[in-house]
C-alpha cells in the first residue's frame, strides 16, 4: 500500500515526469521606449525585439528561424544561432534580438544575426540542459518607416 501511495504522490504531485519548459516572452522596444536603434540598423524597417526568459537559465543553445520555412524544413538555416561556451552564465535579464549574450557565442564564428523582415513570423528556440522553450513572434514596423505604413 505504501508503494502505491508513494507512486501516486510522485506522479501527480511532483514534476519528475513532466517535461521541463522555459517560458519566453517578447516585446517590441517601442513599448518600453527603449533606444530605437539599440541593435537594429537605423534603416531597418522593424522595431527591435526584446526577449525575456521566465527564469534565469544557463542556455546551451539559442536559435531563431523563419517559422514558415522551419515548418516545411526542420533543418533550415537559422537567422540567429548561438551556442553556450564552456563557462555558461545565467541569463536573468531581457536581451535584444541579435545582441551579444554573455556566456554564448555564434555557432559559426563571426556570423551575425540576420535582419528581421516585416510580415514574417519567427520562432525562437532555447535549450538549457533538459529544459527547452520556444516562442513565436512577429516584428512590427517602425512608426517613422514609410514602408510600414
Amino acid at each position: 500500500m505504501a508503494v502505491i501511495l508513494a507512486t501516486v504522490y510522485v506522479v501527480y504531485f511532483t514534476d519528475w515526469f513532466r517535461p521541463k519548459t522555459i517560458h519566453i516572452t517578447s516585446i517590441n522596444a517601442r513599448v518600453i521606449r527603449a533606444i530605437r536603434t539599440r541593435n537594429s540598423p537605423a534603416d531597418s524597417p522593424v522595431i527591435p525585439v526584446i526577449f525575456k526568459l521566465g527564469r534565469p537559465c544557463k542556455l546551451k543553445e539559442l536559435k531563431v528561424v523563419a517559422l514558415d520555412e522551419w515548418q516545411t524544413n526542420k533543418n533550415c538555416l537559422p537567422l540567429w544561432h548561438l551556442v553556450g561556451t564552456t563557462n555558461p552564465v545565467a541569463i536573468d535579464r531581457p536581451f535584444y534580438y541579435g545582441d551579444y549574450i554573455r556566456g554564448m557565442k555564434p555557432e559559426v564564428p563571426g556570423l551575425r544575426a540576420q535582419p528581421l523582415q516585416l510580415g514574417v513570423n519567427y520562432r525562437i528556440f532555447v535549450t538549457d540542459g533538459s529544459a527547452k522553450g520556444q516562442h513565436d513572434f512577429r516584428p512590427v514596423p517602425r512608426p517613422d518607416n514609410p514602408a510600414g505604413q
